[in-house]
Order: C-alpha cells, then sequence, then structure tokens
C-alpha cells in the first residue's frame, strides 16, 4: 500500500513505538503521585516536554499536554477569549474544522464578533486588509501556518505583529508546520528573545498549538506552547500540567510525543532533506501532468509558499470520492480536498474561499507525504492516479451513452 495521506496522520515510528510500550509497561503510574514510581513517571514526562520545548525553540515549563490538537485550539482560542472583555475574534475562511466550527460555536452561544481576513489569489491573507481589520476591540486573531489541504503557508510573522500592535493574541494552528519545518519561538535559554529573529522560522506567536501525530507521534496528545505573560484562562479545571489543563496525563502518549519531537529535530537539522522531498512532489505533479494535460495544481505561485510535502490536484468534472475509491482498490491512499455531505459529495470550503473554481474543487485530491516516501512510490501513485481518471472518463462516457 502506497501511503500519501500523511496530512491526515502518520505511522509512529519505530522510536515512537517503543516509548509508548516503556510507558505502558513501566511508567504506568499516576505522575501526581509523590512515591518513586509515581515520580519516574513525571520524570520520564519532563523529558519528554524538553524534546518538545527543543523542537520549537522554547523552554520546557512553557508547554502544555492536551488530548489533542482540537483541544489544543479550543484551549488556545476560548482561554484567550475568556481573558477580555473583547469580544471580536479574527479569523480566516480556509482554517481546519476545528477552527471554523468553534468560531461558529462562539459567535452562537458567546455572541462574539467574527472578523474574516480576505485572501489574494493564491489563498494567503491579504496584509493590507488585516491592518485594517485587525483593531483594539479584537481579542483574538487565529490563523494557521500551513493549510491541511493545500498545504499554502500564510504570512504568519507579519500577522503576529499586526496583532500584537491592536493588543491582541495571536494564535496559530500549526499542526501542519511543526516537524515539517523549523520552528523558534525563542524563549529557550540562549536564543534571541526579542531581538532580531536568528532563522526564517523565527516567529512572535502568542499560542502556538499543534499535534504529534502529524509528524510520526502518536495519536491522542495535542502541545499548547504558550509565550510568557500571555494568560489563557483554563477549559479544563484541575491541577495537572501547571493547573493549566486538568486531568491525568496520557503517559504512554507524551513519551511517544518526546520521541517524535526528537526525530524531528533530527530531520528539521538537515534541510537537504526538506529539499529532495520537495523535488519529488515537484517530480511527481509533472507525472500526473504528463498523464492527464487538463489536471490542475492547487499551488500558489512562490513556491516558497507552500509546505513541501503536499500536492493538491484537480481532476475537473470528476469526483473526488470515486477517484478515492479506485486510488483505494489499486493501493494508494489519499484524501479528497471535500468533505462528504449527507450522501452528496461537496466542493471544500478552504478550496472555493481560495477561489477554485467548482468544477476544479469537486475532483480535488490531495496527496501528502512524509519524510519516509519514496520515489518509487510517487512514480507508482501517479501511474495509478492517470490510470483511475482513464477509467472514470470510459465510465462517464458509457453512463451518457
Amino acid at each position: 500500500m502506497i501511503y500519501l495521506d500523511n496530512n491526515a496522520t502518520t505511522a509512529p515510528s519505530p522510536a515512537v513505538i517503543a516509548e509508548m510500550t516503556r510507558g505502558l509497561r513501566e511508567c504506568w503510574h499516576n505522575p501526581s503521585s509523590i512515591h518513586r514510581p509515581g515520580q519516574a513517571a513525571r520524570q520520564a514526562m519532563d523529558l519528554a516536554r524538553k524534546s518538545v520545548a527543543t523542537l520549537i525553540g522554547a523552554r520546557p515549563r512553557e508547554v502544555t499536554f492536551t488530548g489533542s490538537g482540537t483541544e489544543s485550539i479550543v484551549a488556545a482560542v476560548v482561554g484567550a477569549l475568556r481573558q477580555t472583555t473583547r469580544r471580536a475574534v479574527v479569523s480566516t475562511a480556509v482554517e481546519h474544522n476545528a477552527v471554523r466550527e468553534l468560531l461558529d460555536d462562539l459567535t452562537e452561544r458567546d455572541r462574539a464578533e467574527r472578523i474574516i481576513l480576505p485572501l489574494d489569489a493564491d489563498g494567503r491573507v491579504d496584509l493590507a486588509a488585516a491592518r485594517d481589520l485587525i483593531t483594539d476591540r479584537v481579542a483574538v486573531v487565529t490563523v494557521q501556518w500551513c493549510n491541511n489541504e493545500t498545504g499554502v503557508i500564510q504570512p504568519v510573522e507579519e500577522l503576529s505583529q499586526i496583532a500584537r500592535a491592536a493588543g491582541a493574541v495571536f494564535h496559530c494552528d500549526a499542526t501542519q508546520w511543526v516537524g515539517k519545518m523549523p520552528t523558534n519561538v525563542g524563549t529557550a535559554p540562549g536564543q534571541p528573545g526579542s531581538a532580531a529573529p536568528s532563522t526564517p522560522a523565527w516567529t512572535t506567536v502568542d499560542v502556538l498549538t499543534f499535534s504529534p501525530h502529524k509528524f510520526h507521534g502518536p495519536k491522542g496528545v495535542g502541545v499548547v506552547w504558550t509565550r510568557p505573560g500571555t494568560r489563557l484562562r483554563p477549559i479544563i479545571f484541575g491541577s495537572q500540567e501547571l493547573g493549566r489543563r486538568g486531568g491525568t496525563e496520557n503517559v504512554p502518549g507524551i513519551l511517544g510525543t518526546g520521541a517524535a519531537a526528537r526525530e524531528a529535530t533530527e530531520f528539521l537539522a538537515d534541510p537537504s532533506r526538506r529539499a529532495v522531498l520537495a523535488a519529488l512532489r515537484d517530480r511527481f505533479e509533472r507525472m500526473v501532468l504528463e498523464r492527464v494535460p487538463e489536471a490542475v495544481i492547487n499551488k500558489p505561485r512562490d513556491p516558497a509558499h507552500r509546505m513541501w510535502n503536499t500536492a493538491s490536484i484537480g481532476f475537473p468534472a470528476l469526483e473526488a470520492e470515486a477517484m478515492l475509491l479506485l486510488l483505494s482498490e489499486r493501493g494508494v491512499c489519499a484524501s479528497a480536498g471535500s468533505a462528504c455531505s449527507s450522501g452528496s459529495l461537496e466542493a471544500s470550503p478552504v478550496l472555493i474561499a481560495m477561489g477554485i473554481p467548482p468544477l476544479v474543487a469537486h475532483g480535488t485530491i490531495r496527496f501528502s507525504l512524509c519524510r519516509e516516501t519514496t520515489e518509487q512510490d510517487l512514480a507508482m501513485a501517479a501511474s495509478v492516479a492517470a490510470d483511475a481518471v482513464t477509467v472514470l472518463k470510459r465510465s462517464m462516457t458509457s453512463a451518457r451513452a
């Protein structure tokens, strides 16, 4: 099976599985207990927290573990909103469902005001408009770093500075960024703090959320990093995680998260590995276009504005669901840029918000690589995709006849 659905989730690495097994067999005790086994579990968890902090250039005490990336997003946005009398929340129309549906609920139940930032032709935030819309009545700005469907990268640093000038908390959903690209929040010992950026991945966001299962870690764990001085009111009360998130911690999952963070740190230390994978992705797209000339690559004009692992390919006049079924039958796993609702396939709101024509959006497939994807995988997937298109076209012609 050729797995090209890595933006949905990734396979846990052997090191992650080993650490999770250790957590189940040796460190299964409650880390809040004062006896020796409990404190051994606490120490193992703290070492994992340190590894996660190292991955993003933070101090360990700034890292909070949650139960998922979605919970982390809720903790960040709701936690910040509850700390102020301001009621406006700024976001975009291309956020993950976890953000879009949360804001639906906040506007309905909490009477929050929702402000949507306009996008340019590449699906990136219009910064001039952002400066006009992010004012001193805004409580929270929440924008993803990298889009889960298209890989489009947002101007996070510029947006964080605009939010800071307005006195708003800037939350970044970095679920598709952390572990795939270098990240430096700049608060770890030896980091430049508020000085000039030290790396292209420098960021001054206030709250960063992500999940390790996107970089070969376990599911059931989320991470919230909070910049010192940024206050979030807890949404789950209790004494764990320094009072930021109640509930006995998922020690096996957290240990696996630490292992995933260490491996991601090693991967990110060599930029050439990402460059090789980006070149493979580009070659895959060319192979598909050679076989299916009418296919459309949904991508920004500047290659630097797209994640190295994501290929969003539209097959006009075809239905993504049928395409995915044929791909799966032929041993290729991918995802659609659309959601199945009430038995009918609806075009992805993300793609529509980016201005992609519905005829293309309905037939868009997302192929997403991981650091283990090979050239052979992609060559086979391109051939299978082309064959699937041929089969579907033939079927449509027969149906019309």
